[in-house]
């Protein structure tokens, strides 16, 4: 059994389902609670920063390129600033979200997502689930995508015609199940049959 997430999926992540459903997998959808996963991230800020205190402290961290307000550099500066109640309050929040997603994925074998973005993408980060994220079609794209956010000094470059970029799905395991997954993850990369493909001069 698969669960699947098609809020705001591309038409790749369609065709993916369709594949699913080929290879003779059981689609159920599956949801989440509307919580502030984004908060979990608390955490990695607090590691983060004890983990490059002495770059902070002596003032090396100015001199990395990316100084944009949710940059590196500034995540660590301002992680400095959270106290022991944020962090216990986020920790707190991290063991209901990964006893949630235990409940998920007895449910179902596996999650199927969009590659891996946003709410997933925090969640997996802090709950420890094995991904595996395999190249399910191509998009075409008129700008780069960058995480930071936009820095009018250095913009992100512009495609015109567009260009084609590989399109991703991935699959969500259990804890400690890494073999499941990768069976499926195999049978997919084989279904959707684009492993092959290079860009010219690769």
């Amino acid at each position: 059994m698969l669960a699947r997430r098609l809020r705001g999926c591309a038409e790749v992540d369609r065709s993916a389902l369709e594949t699913v459903k080929k290879l003779g997998m059981t689609l159920v959808e599956v949801s989440l609670p509307d919580w502030p996963y984004q908060s979990l991230q608390l955490i990695l800020f607090a590691e983060g920063a004890a983990a490059f205190e002495e770059l902070t402290l002596d003032r090396r961290m100015n001199t990395l390129k990316a100084q944009v307000p949710d940059a590196w550099p500034n995540l660590f500066r301002q992680a400095r600033f959270l106290s022991a109640v944020d962090f216990v309050q986020a920790d707190r929040l991290r063991r209901k979200v990964a006893e949630e997603m235990a409940r998920v994925l007895s449910e179902v074998d596996l999650l199927l997502v969009p590659s891996l973005r946003d709410e997933i993408l925090t969640i997996t980060n802090f709950t420890g689930q094995p991904s595996l994220t395999l190249r399910a079609g191509f998009v075409k794209v008129s700008q780069a995508r960058s995480d930071w956010a936009p820095d009018s000094n250095h913009p992100l470059p512009t495609f015109n015609p567009q260009r084609r970029v590989p399109h991703g799905v991935t699959l969500i395991g259990r804890l400690f199940e890494e073999g499941t997954m990768c069976s499926v993850g195999i049978a997919l990369e084989q279904a959707f049959g684009i492993v092959g493909e290079r860009p010219p001069g690769f």
